[in-house]
């Protein structure tokens, strides 16, 4: 018999309606989470009753907060040396009672089955589970560990992600190669490995890793083998963070389901090799980017997530000041010329270029885009991806391009002369041509395409708009902390609010103050004067005069913006600008 979803579960008993269900289904299309939890949000129903409904859907006792006895731990037991406080805070789970090699639990989330495996490992028993909210659960591992001062002794409140646990997973002999040419593992048959990706816990395990990054908000997953250890990183808002890592002899297995599912070479472990796949989660689908590249401890491998629906590709939701959301939109409007986005590395230029493509699609133009690689797959365009090993470089690209009758072309990444020059042709020749390029501000664009090779009275007529961007961090809104700004402390500069705000951290921000990134912009218009200046070979700095002279606000001007609402810091965006 199959088993009723929590929704259905929740009609029976009474909690909600259909059409609130339906609400809710429609509210999760938009944002992640479980449809329980956005009942929750959405205060259609009490934590209680969700996690009561989630006991009866999957047969675990739910313990409620009317009596708390039930979640008072056994005397006597030495639980807190079973499972430490650090571990019980993290994860919300608090041990109740032990019976010969059995340990009953208390959890709020029974599927989170890294946690599980975790558990086990570090309790050495086998787990029974009951289920209690959260809220409660706190309060009751507060109560265990810290008042009766069991907790005490130097223990530290892990982070969220705490790279002290290794997966329970268990190891075998085969699994263990003996270590050649500095520590690399030699090759076990292609068969074996094929044998060992596929079981069922090494399949479980990468489901989980890709699960877990995406719900972090993940942009990355680094898998490192060392010597003797592996090492499990996420990247989130910017940042490599640790994270509970499988233990070291699942390297191998782990690496070979990655390979199987991205349709590389398993065999091949001598040269980087790049890939791809998708994860399906609820009503969407992620794709990933794979990269694999032999180190003297084995292959690394680093997954790239691509969650179109966590990005949000409109110009207003990636945090532009309303008057820059202004000035792009008309921009974008032109029928024909060149708009470019730069900024280093990692500053989030392609999502901005998504962004102000998908301000453009319209179903009377032919949009075609040239990419190193597609990253969004975006619907009614025409992406294309390059493959510079088969001569199909953007340069390439982009001459097949102006055969296809296109009304605005998107280009990754402007790198040389040659297809400097088509950008520019095909925008003196009636199309809209959208790029990036590799500047520190805006102004920069200019100088760096003359100093190509592009001449003055090209890029003179053909320029419409260059926009500069950082990416800074977002302030949590649950513990942001207040405080008067003091000039002295700000290089001088008095805000005009009373009050703005920085970092302090707190669980909801695995404790770095931080939760999210939203952009930092410098829109520099190409005006009548800006032209005169381009045609007369002007530097760097008169082209910025200029365009500050005509209200560009700079990238460090836009970030103090930022910081009088609230949203970042003034150390954030000293981070990401100069002034």
């Amino acid at each position: 018999m199959a088993r009723l979803k929590l929704g259905e579960i929740l009609i029976q008993q009474g909690f909600i309606t259909e059409e609130q269900l339906m609400k809710a289904i429609e509210a999760q299309k938009k944002e992640k989470g479980r449809i329980g939890e956005i009942l929750v949000k959405l205060s259609i129903i009490t934590e209680e009753d969700m996690t009561n409904a989630l006991g009866t859907q999957l047969g675990i006792p739910f313990y409620s907060s009317d009596d708390p006895e039930l979640l008072r731990p056994k005397e006597d037991q030495e639980l807190e040396k079973l499972v430490p406080a650090d571990f019980a805070q993290k994860n919300t789970v608090l041990p109740l009672s032990k019976t010969l090699n059995s340990l009953t639990c208390a959890v709020s989330d029974p599927l989170d089955l890294l946690m599980l495996d975790n558990l086990r490992r570090i309790s050495g028993c086998d787990v029974n589970l009951v289920l209690a909210t959260r809220t409660t659960l706190q309060k009751a591992i507060n109560a265990f560990y810290f008042s009766s001062g069991k907790g005490s002794g130097g223990e530290k409140r892990a982070t969220l992600l705490d790279a002290a646990v290794e997966s329970s997973f268990e190891a075998s002999d085969d699994f263990i190669a003996p270590q050649t040419d500095g520590g690399a593992s030699a090759d076990l048959s292609i068969d074996r490995l094929m044998q060992k990706a596929s079981e069922a816990p090494v399949i479980k395990l990468v489901d989980l890793i890709i699960r877990q990054a995406i719900d972090e908000r993940a942009s990355d997953i680094h898998i490192e083998p060392f010597d003797n250890k592996l090492s499990l990183r996420y990247r989130i808002d910017g940042a490599l963070v640790d994270i509970p890592p499988p233990a070291p002899h699942l390297h191998m297995p782990i690496v070979s389901r990655i390979k199987i599912l991205a349709k590389l070479d398993i065999a091949e472990k001598r040269l980087p090799q790049d890939g791809a796949l998708s994860a399906k989660l609820e009503n969407r689908k992620v794709d990933i980017r794979v990269s694999t590249v032999p180190t003297v401890w084995g292959e690394k491998v680093v997954m790239r997530i691509l969650d179109k629906d966590a990005v949000p590709l409109s110009l207003t939701n990636l945090g532009f000041l309303p008057k820059q959301v202004e000035q792009l939109k008309k921009a974008l409007s032109s029928p024909y010329g060149m708009f470019f986005v730069t900024g280093p590395t990692g500053s989030g230029k392609s999502t901005s270029l998504y962004a102000a493509v998908n301000e453009t699609v319209d179903p009377t133009k032919n949009v075609m885009t040239a990419e190193d690689p597609v990253e969004y797959r975006l619907e009614g365009i025409n992406q294309v991806s390059v493959k510079s090993e088969i001569g199909l470089t953007f340069a390439t690209a982009l001459k097949a391009f102006l055969r296809q009758d296109p009304d605005i072309i998107m280009v990754g990444e402007t790198r040389d002369l040659e297809t400097a020059s088509i950008c520019v042709r095909a925008a003196l020749t009636g199309h809209f041509v959208l790029s990036t390029l590799h500047t520190n501000d805006a102004a920069s664009a200019i100088t760096r395409l003359t100093d190509i090779g592009v001449p003055n009275y090209l890029l003179t007529p053909s320029l419409v708009m260059i926009l500069a961007q950082r990416l800074a961090k977002r302030l949590c809104p649950k513990c942001k902390e207040p405080y008067e700004p003091d000039p002295e402390k700000h290089g001088g500069h008095e805000f005009k609010s009373d009050l703005i705000y920085r970092a302090k951290g707190c669980s909801e921000c695995n404790n770095v103050g931080y939760k999210g990134r939203i952009v930092v912009g410098e829109v520099l218009e190409v005006s009548d004067e800006i032209r005169l200046l381009i045609g007369k070979n002007a530097s760097h700095q008169e082209l910025k005069d200029c365009a500050r002279k005509q209200g560009m606000l700079t990238l460090f001007e836009s970030g103090l913006k930022l910081v009088e609402e609230g949203i970042t810091s003034y150390e954030e965006v000293c981070r990401v600008s100069i002034e």
